[in-house]
């Protein structure tokens, strides 16, 4: 890896996505960041692999079900710094809200395990930063009326 690489921020998509008013959720397993918070499934970007195909790979590859993307939901800088400060790894994270069309969820891959959850049932959860407040403005744009 050149000097240049090392320093450029990382692409990366996660995907909400909602069934009958709940989101589908991961626990990230325990070797991958935040490992055994939950979170919504994602993950890095492939090289030359489009967005809306790496948010259905990762949501494939870490729950083993599928879903239409309907719209691209948020845009997040994630950027780690070590204690002084410096920052150690940055990500720009594309994340796309969907419609489950199939699957029956269960953990797969970075996944260790996999749940529906309400709105009301989010603050039970230990959760990565930010997703809380995520899906609770996704849910009700993403549940068909």
């Amino acid at each position: 890896m050149t000097e240049t690489a090392a320093v450029m921020p990382v692409a990366g998509v996660s995907i909400c996505v909602v069934r009958d008013g709940k989101a589908l959720l991961v626990r990230r397993a325990s070797r991958t960041p935040y490992g055994g918070l939950w979170s919504l499934p994602g993950g890095k970007v492939e090289f030359g692999e489009p967005l809306h195909e790496a948010a259905l790979r990762e949501l494939r590859e870490e729950t083993r079900t599928s879903a239409e993307i309907i719209r691209l939901l948020d845009c997040i800088d994630i950027i780690h710094r070590n204690p002084a400060g410096a920052i150690e790894a940055h990500y720009v994270l594309s994340v796309f809200g969907g419609r489950w069309i199939s699957g029956r969820a269960r953990a797969a891959s970075d996944a260790s395990e996999v749940c529906w959850c309400s709105a009301d049932d989010l603050a039970k959860l230990q959760m990565t930063p930010g997703t809380p407040e995520l899906i609770r403005r996704a849910i009700p744009a993403l549940t068909k009326s």
